[in-house]
């Protein structure tokens, strides 16, 4: 078999063996990959092979993956850029880049370079010593190459214009970073937001210049209402932390108004700033009209705490994770993340066309 032949052979199989989609896309428009920059919130699976505590390799992770295979994932099932991938009818899940399974026919549909733990502030991939969003740009360099290799240049130039890249970030500078480690006491909560908007903004404005033009950046979620920081923060009766959603819905602001920016001044691009605040929020506020019934604990062990290496096998977990809005005290289940998604194409999609 010719390398020719393969190439195109790859090609015709990778068209012809997709998810079944549920978004239906213009007839002119094509979204061939998912990829996916970030934190935990994407993360398939790279932090499992690194020297660090933040990592899900092992159940009860993955209860309801596939047969219950605990990939590295930070939830009980799909994460949101599985489920994005799967409503695209692109395949039923993006791998993680690292996987050392991962197979070259992977490369075209899309892969996930996201570090759980990781963020916009450069400290805090290093506190938790997970992967920086600079190297995560490096990873996708890498891949790019790669691609290069495997179709040529016309056809990697293809896929990178026209596929979905997601970015999130920012929950574990503003919790862990700010809040919990003080470890930025030189910024108030204004300049730290700065920091990060600006951060985010770089990084973006650097994937573009390496050819990716439909860009979707998903601001910080209400995370002072999830259940860690309720405990955390949220005082006696874990409430809300607002201090922590006062954060995010600053940082959210600077980030909608600089790739607003951004935007105008990219030529051919689609850069979006996607509310991921609201919907969720909505959702934790109104979680029975969802059709879940816990919403201020997570699925594993008490709820209110565990979360990675806390979150294991000597927990007891709930027997139900749909009944969650949260699978551990930080991540919400599958089931959350199909809301906070349907939310999201409804609202943000056509932007990106």
């Amino acid at each position: 078999m010719t390398s020719s032949f393969l190439i195109h052979f790859i090609l015709f199989f990778t068209l012809c063996f997709k998810a079944k989609a549920v978004i239906k896309l213009p007839p002119n428009v094509t979204v061939p990959a998912v990829i996916a920059f970030g934190d935990s919130i994407v993360d398939s699976g790279n932090n499992n092979h690194l020297k660090t505590l933040v990592k899900s390799n092992f159940p009860p992770y993955g209860k309801d993956f596939q047969g219950g295979v605990p990939t590295g994932r930070f939830c009980n099932g799909k994460i949101p850029s599985d489920i994005l991938a799967e409503e695209l009818g692109i395949k039923g899940y993006v791998p993680a880049y690292l996987d050392p399974n991962l197979k070259s026919t992977d490369l075209l549909t899309g892969v996930g370079f996201a570090s759980a733990a990781s963020g916009y502030d450069p400290l805090t991939p290093q506190i938790a010593s997970v992967i920086p969003l600079s190297t995560q740009l490096d990873m996708f360099k890498e891949y790019i190459g790669k691609l290069k290799n495997m179709v040529g240049e016309e056809r990697t130039n293809f896929i990178l214009t026209n596929s979905l890249f997601v970015l999130v970030g920012g929950s574990d500078d503003i919790a862990n970073t700010y809040f919990i480690a003080h470890a930025r006491l030189q910024y108030d909560i204004p300049a730290y937001t700065d920091l990060m908007s600006n951060s985010a903004t770089n990084f973006v404005k650097e994937i573009y210049k390496l050819g990716a033009r439909r860009i979707a950046v998903l601001g910080a979620p209400p995370i002072g209402c999830v259940p860690s920081q309720r405990t955390l923060a949220g005082g006696i009766v874990r409430e809300c932390a607002e201090k922590y959603n006062d954060a995010a819905k600053l940082f959210n602001l600077k980030l909608s108004k600089e790739l607003d920016s951004l935007g105008h001044n990219s030529p051919n691009s689609k850069i979006v700033y996607i509310d991921a605040y609201n919907p969720l929020l909505d959702i934790i506020l109104n979680y029975q009209k969802y059709g879940f019934k816990v919403v201020d604990r997570g699925c594993c062990g008490t709820g209110k705490l565990e979360v990675a290496v806390l979150c294991n096998p000597f927990d007891t977990t709930c027997s139900d994770a749909s009944e969650y809005v949260f699978w551990d005290s930080y991540h919400p289940t599958e089931g959350a993340y199909r809301k906070l998604v349907d939310a999201i194409l409804q609202e943000s999609f056509s932007r990106l066309l």
